[in-house]
């Protein structure tokens, strides 16, 4: 059985008021190929780096920035997009595992209306899985019949809003051995995700590609 438990990052985990704490962050923006770029430094010390379709507004990659315990320049853990295999399999590494090719991975896309996980390398038929919502713990349970496969999946944006994830926003499909898991998005998630869009929007207003801003919130 392959136990996969997942508890998230501390860099990720909420603290304080969220919207108001990011909002403050020093923002640096850049356009880049279509892609919106923005490096949040926050008030609390921590660093955040986002990348957003420049068309559809969608959000393509939030990574943060972890320091180890020696200090140094430490590394970035991925919350949103698809982690590069050779920084998974050095985080693997790091941990003294070895990552097979055809274990299960869990990569996570955001789409405009809902969070979107995918779980490769799961063969499968879709009857066997079930997916559920722990609510106390802001996370998905991913389980199987079989017994193969277990999986906790933490969501860190209800987590941050204190927002408690519900059982009916909750929908998954099968397909080419890789499970796809949707969430709909309520509606404080929606709100801070276009307030944010629109600040950056205005911080990059009359910038040509490659350009950079720096503000202070």
């Amino acid at each position: 059985m392959a136990a996969l438990a997942s508890g998230g990052s501390s860099a990720a985990a909420a603290g304080g008021n969220w919207p108001s704490i990011v909002k403050k962050a020093e923002k640096t923006t850049m356009l880049q190929d279509g892609r919106i770029k923005v490096h949040f430094a926050l008030p609390d010390g921590r660093e955040l780096r986002e990348e957003y379709n420049q068309q559809t507004q969608e959000l393509l990659v939030r990574k943060w920035k972890v320091h180890g315990r020696l200090g140094g320049d430490g590394k970035w853990e991925w919350e949103v997009g698809d982690e590069p295999a050779q920084s998974r399999a050095h985080a693997a590494a790091s941990e003294h595992l070895v990552e097979s090719s055809s274990a299960p991975f869990v990569s996570r896309r955001d789409t405009a209306k809902s969070f979107e996980w995918r779980i490769r390398n799961l063969p499968f038929p879709v009857n066997v899985y079930s997916v559920t919502v722990d609510a106390e713990q802001y996370t998905l349970v991913v389980r199987t019949t079989n017994k193969k496969y277990y999986k906790r999946i933490v969501m860190p944006d209800l987590q941050r809003l204190a927002c408690k994830p519900q059982q009916e926003a909750t929908s998954f499909i099968h397909a080419n051995n890789t499970l796809i898991i949707s969430y709909r998005k309520p509606q404080p998630v929606l709100h801070l995700q276009q307030d944010i869009f629109q600040e950056v929007k205005q911080l990059l207003k009359g910038k040509k590609d490659g350009d950079v801003n720096c503000t202070q919130s």
